[in-house]
């Protein structure tokens, strides 16, 4: 037994010792190298300030007037609230949300034991030797400094663009440099807005399907890196439409999640292959038409969800006009994220940015879901495990599930329709890639990696004439 237990020690010191840590502080701190012969001039001192994007549900939210917090809150929220509170409030006239008095305060860090932006966050101060930045202050220009980008999420997209280019232009005042480029760090949903905020700075191009690309975004950005973005979509963003978003042991309602227009800007792309028959013919179905989900009744056109929506009202004709209104504010969010999501692929006569994509491809992740007839009904499946009548010879994990990151898949991250890299990109699909590496991390834990805060602090603190993300 003791001849056993020493091997086993043994080959677990030798596997530590195998695979080592990089130890950033040595690698990238801001601290004098012995080896350097020549003091770096001012300009190749200066090092362009970052930004981070989170994701959706990536900041708090809380009461302007009470700072009571609504997300995350604490574990008892997190594990037995209904996140009604969530919801944002529709305006009668404008179907557009109109403000209700929360807003967003802080990244969320840490909410039930997960790491969300802590680890990155410190490895950006510790290891890479950026201070906090704080918007409306005087900015050294010899300092590391980064900033947190905190925005609603539930709120559409092109919004949050043109709070990101406020953000921008305060942060060129403070450095007093009206021609500064920074560099964006992007996660998930942030990835979207990045890359709108590139093409189209603070200007809403979704009001028909005309795009016009004026790059105001790219005159002020350098360098762009994108980590765990669902560049063609998720999947998983239209599970969750149908079932809900699970947080704890509860889900947030699907009727909350309707009065975000962020969510919709998530849906699979319409190049994608989202909809199948249980013997893996694709089914050509407009996503992005309202009357596709009232037809299969999904989300606020569930039966049961509609009843559910009615009990919350005493008076019924408040109940009817509330769903009504709800119904066709769906429609409007729906067309409107068509044109997000295109506006974002069209093609551009220039672009002066490249992506550096960072992602998972590990995970099996929800690619297609399928349509199965049962008695002559429609009956949706999200997992494979749900179908009934299997069809032999069909290998339902591989049809309904791709590698990815647990949301986003490797094609959505890469903007690409199809699994397969030696198939050419859609041409539908501009997506100026410069390069891109993947890990083994599902989607929340992908900014911990530690492989990719390596490469991300080499990106942001390279001087080489031409770098990755250049």
């Amino acid at each position: 037994m003791k001849t056993i237990l020493i091997a086993t020690f043994s080959l677990l010191v030798a596997a530590c010792a195998s695979n080592p840590l990089p130890d950033l502080k040595r690698l990238y701190g801001n601290t004098p190298d012995p080896g350097s012969i020549q003091k770096q001039s001012a300009q190749e001192d200066f090092q362009n300030p970052v930004i981070l994007l989170h994701g959706i549900l990536g900041s708090r939210l809380r009461h302007a007037d009470t700072r009571e917090e609504i997300w995350p809150g604490g574990l008892t929220d997190l594990l037995f609230s209904n996140f009604k509170d969530m919801a944002l409030p529709i305006h009668p006239d404008s179907l557009s949300p109109y403000p209700s008095g929360v807003e967003a305060y802080a990244i969320t860090d840490r909410a039930a034991g997960r790491d969300y932006y802590a680890q990155i966050i410190r490895t950006l101060h510790e290891a890479g030797g950026f201070e906090p930045g704080t918007p409306g202050q005087y900015a050294n220009h010899h300092e590391r400094r980064y900033y947190v980008f905190v925005y609603d999420w539930r709120q559409d997209n092109v919004q949050s663009a043109r709070k990101l280019d406020r953000l921008i232009e305060q942060i060129r005042k403070d450095y007093g440099d009206p021609d500064l480029r920074v560099d964006l760090v992007a996660h998930s949903m942030g990835g979207l807005i990045a890359r709108y905020y590139l093409r189209y700075g603070a200007v809403d191009v979704l009001d028909d399907n005309d795009f016009p690309v004026n790059n105001h975004g790219a005159s002020r950005v350098r360098r762009v890196v994108l980590v765990g973005t669902p560049n063609f979509g998720s999947v998983s963003a239209l599970q969750e439409f149908l079932q809900g978003f699970r947080v704890g042991l509860r889900r947030i309602p699907t009727e909350v999640i309707a009065t975000w227009p962020s969510a919709y800007q998530l849906l699979p792309h319409p190049i994608n292959t989202w909809l199948v028959t249980v013997d893996g013919r694709e089914l050509e179905r407009d996503l992005f038409d309202a009357n596709i989900w009232r037809r299969f009744e999904w989300s606020i056109f569930d039966p049961a969800v509609e009843s559910r929506i009615l009990e919350q009202f005493e008076d019924a004709k408040q109940g009817q006009a509330y769903l009504e209104r709800l119904q066709h504010y769906f429609g409007i969010h729906l067309e409107r994220a068509r044109r997000f999501v295109w506006s974002l692929s069209v093609a551009a006569e220039e672009m002066p940015i490249s992506y550096v994509v960072f992602g998972g491809d590990c995970v099996l992740t929800p690619a297609r879901i399928i349509v199965e007839e049962i008695d002559g009904e429609s009956a949706v499946r999200l997992y494979p495990r749900e179908i009934v009548n299997r069809v032999p010879d069909i290998d339902y994990q591989t049809l309904m599930l791709e590698p990815g990151d647990g949301r986003v898949t490797k094609p959505s991250l890469l903007a690409r329709q199809t699994l397969d890299p030696t198939i050419r990109r859609h041409r539908y699909s501009y997506f100026p890639l410069d390069y891109s590496v993947m890990f083994c991390d599902d989607h929340d834990r992908l900014t911990g990696n530690i492989n990719f805060q390596d490469n991300l602090l080499n990106i942001l603190l390279s001087r080489d004439k031409r770098v990755p993300g250049q």
